[in-house]
């Protein structure tokens, strides 16, 4: 979204060179029909001098009157630096998304960064078994149809609890690091009780990407024989009957060569 100030002044210039223009327009072309009219005679050109020079001057009213009805209202507050980086920010991730490869690697970029905000953490290591685990659920993701497809939106509200869950823990261990003696008790059980929640969590998680995977290879043993594999055999069967046929049909014709050569 553009500044809505930026926008406002920039009309207004826009609005500025138009009537401008428009302005220098009407006043040629009332010059060159005030002049030619009496000098050449009322004519069908004249018409046409006459009825330009008319539109160009109402056109250049109207521009005039638009100008001053803009100027009129108030020019809108400038924008908050912080809300201009924002929409700047967004305007940029919006563009980098619109390219081939710009959302995966931008998903990468948040994954980087969000393992750095972990580094330290006890959340880390499961956190990157959780990446792992996604990514090859993301690979999967296009065979699991049918029965399969419902795990899908499971496995994506669980991946986004579990990564949440992640930072809880780390958070827990920032406020560790300054909380009062007295108060570390309480939050150390909190945090192991939230790491064992992870730890958990992340572990279902990786069962049900075990599971996926077997769906995946049962799904495609469901036939005796792949249906690229049976084409492949009827077309080697057919190109040996085609070349038994080539293999006879010559076989016909050489006692016939034999036959004419022998008689000549």
């Amino acid at each position: 979204m553009a500044d809505p100030r930026a926008r406002y002044f920039r009309r207004l210039r826009r609005l500025r060179r138009s009537a401008r223009r428009w302005s220098v327009l009407a006043g040629g072309l009332g010059g060159a029909a005030a002049v030619l009219t009496p000098y050449a005679g009322l004519g069908l050109a004249d018409a046409f001098w006459a009825a330009a020079a008319g539109g160009s001057v109402v056109m250049a009213a109207w521009r005039w009157v638009d100008l001053r009805a803009l100027a009129a209202q108030p020019a809108p507050p400038p924008l908050d630096p912080a809300m201009a980086g924002e929409q700047a920010r967004a305007r940029l991730v919006a563009a980098v998304q619109r390219l081939p490869v710009g959302r995966s690697a931008l998903d990468e970029v948040r994954r980087q960064q969000a393992r750095f905000a972990l580094r330290g953490s006890v959340a880390a290591g499961p956190w990157t078994r959780l990446d792992r685990a996604a990514a090859t659920l993301s690979g999967l993701a296009g065979r699991l149809t049918g029965p399969g497809e419902p795990a899908l939106l499971e496995a994506a509200v669980a991946e986004q609890s579990l990564r949440d869950l992640a930072h809880r823990v780390a958070s827990v261990e920032k406020a560790l690091r300054f909380a009062p003696s007295d108060t570390r008790p309480a939050l150390e059980d909190a945090r192991a009780n939230l790491v064992e929640q992870l730890e958990g969590g992340v572990a279902a998680y990786e069962r049900l990407v075990a599971a996926a995977a077997s769906y995946v290879a049962e799904d495609g043993r469901m036939v005796t024989e792949h249906p690229a594999v049976s084409r492949l055999t009827e077309a080697s069967d057919l190109l040996r009957g085609v070349a038994a046929g080539l293999a006879e049909l010559r076989d016909l014709s050489d006692p016939m060569r034999t036959r004419g050569s022998q008689t000549a």
